[in-house]
C-alpha cells in the first residue's frame, strides 16, 4: 500500500476563460488520514476532484495521487481509488441490484463477502429500478461502489447529501473502520458538525483559493458559539463582560445573549452561580466561521 503523500498538488490551477475555478492550490494529504475539504457551495471543491481524476485538466500546475501523475496515470489512479460525486447519476433503467453487478463486472475480483456487508448495512433498496428511487436511496447506492473494491484512496464529494441520521452514522462508522486500516480519505463538504465528526486535518478553500490548512482541533477554537441563556432572575452582565472569548454581550433582564469564541467553559461556571432556566446555543455553519476568521488577515496556511 502507497505510504507517501496520498494527494499532492502543486500550484494546481484551472481557469474557464475569464472565470475563475482554481488558483495555485499547494496541498499534501497524508497517508491513513481522513482529509476534510471545506467550503460554501461555489468555492472550488468539485473543480479540485475533478482535476485529481482528469475529468478536466488544468490550466497550469499539477495533482499526483497515490504517487502517480493525475493525468498521464489517470487510469491507474481510478482503479486504486474509490469517488463518489456530487453530482451522483446513476443507470435510471437498472435495479440497484443490476448496477452493483455491472459496477462488479467493471472492477473486476470484487469480494462478494464485503459487497453484501456493505448493501446489508446501508439497507440499500436492490430490486426496484433506480429511477424510482429517493436521492438518499440513491446515495446509498453511490457509496456502495465508492468502497466496494477496497481502494487505498476514497474520495466523497458530500457523501451524507440526503442519507437519514441513521444511515448517516453508519457511514461515519465505515469511515472510522477505513481509518483502522490504513485507507486515506478525502472528503468534500459543507456541515461542520460532520467534519468534526470525522475528520483529522481540514483545508479550507475560498473563492478558489486555499486559505487555511489546519488540525481539526483548530478548527474548532475558531468556531463562534451563539448563546442565549435565560435565568430566573434579572442579571447584570458584569460579571461576564470580561470573561475569555465572550463578545456581543447583551443583557435584558434575566436573558443575555452572547458569542464565545472556543471554550465554553467560563461562561459555563460564570452562568451556574445563577438560578438558569433554559441555554440555547446555535451551531455556527461555515460560512460564518468564514467571514469571522479566514478573512485577510487570519489566513493560516501551514
Amino acid at each position: 500500500m502507497f505510504e507517501g503523500s496520498v494527494i499532492k498538488l502543486e500550484s494546481l490551477t484551472k481557469l474557464y476563460g475569464s472565470h475563475r475555478g482554481v488558483t495555485d492550490l499547494n496541498l499534501d494529504v497524508r497517508f491513513g488520514e481522513v482529509f476534510g475539504y471545506l467550503g460554501p457551495n461555489g468555492a472550488g471543491k468539485t473543480t479540485t476532484i475533478r482535476l485529481l481524476f482528469d475529468l478536466i485538466r488544468p490550466t497550469k500546475g499539477r495533482a499526483e495521487v497515490l504517487g502517480l501523475d493525475s493525468h498521464s496515470d489517470s487510469r491507474e489512479i481510478r482503479r486504486r481509488t474509490g469517488y463518489l460525486p456530487g453530482d451522483l447519476t446513476l443507470y435510471e433503467n437498472l435495479t440497484g441490484s443490476e448496477l452493483i453487478r455491472h459496477f462488479s463486472a467493471l472492477r473486476k475480483g470484487i469480494s462478494p463477502i464485503i459487497l453484501k456487508h456493505l448493501t446489508d448495512r446501508f439497507e440499500c433498496n436492490l430490486s426496484q429500478p433506480i429511477r424510482s428511487l429517493s436521492h438518499g436511496n440513491k446515495q446509498k447506492l453511490g457509496l456502495v461502489q465508492a468502497f466496494m473494491h477496497e481502494p487505498e484512496l476514497v474520495v466523497l464529494d458530500e457523501p451524507t447529501s440526503g442519507l437519514d441520521p441513521l444511515v448517516q452514522n453508519e457511514f461515519y462508522l465505515l469511515l472510522d473502520e477505513s481509518k483502522s486500516q490504513g485507507k486515506t480519505v478525502f472528503l468534500s463538504s459543507h456541515i461542520l458538525p460532520e467534519v468534526e465528526r470525522v475528520c483529522d486535518r481540514v483545508g479550507v478553500i475560498r473563492d478558489g483559493k486555499l486559505v487555511a490548512l489546519e488540525e481539526i482541533t483548530a478548527l474548532k477554537q475558531r468556531a463562534v458559539h451563539r448563546l442565549e441563556i435565560r435565568f430566573a432572575h434579572s442579571i447584570s452582565p458584569d460579571l461576564f463582560e470580561m470573561l475569555d472569548g465572550v463578545q456581543s454581550l447583551s443583557v435584558e433582564g434575566p436573558v443575555l445573549r452572547c458569542n464565545v469564541i472556543g471554550t465554553l467553559d467560563s461562561l459555563i461556571k460564570t452562568a451556574a452561580q445563577f438560578e438558569v432556566v433554559d441555554i440555547i446555543s446555535q451551531e455556527p455553519n461555515l460560512e460564518e466561521i468564514f467571514l469571522d476568521f479566514y478573512s485577510e488577515g487570519h489566513v493560516n496556511v501551514a
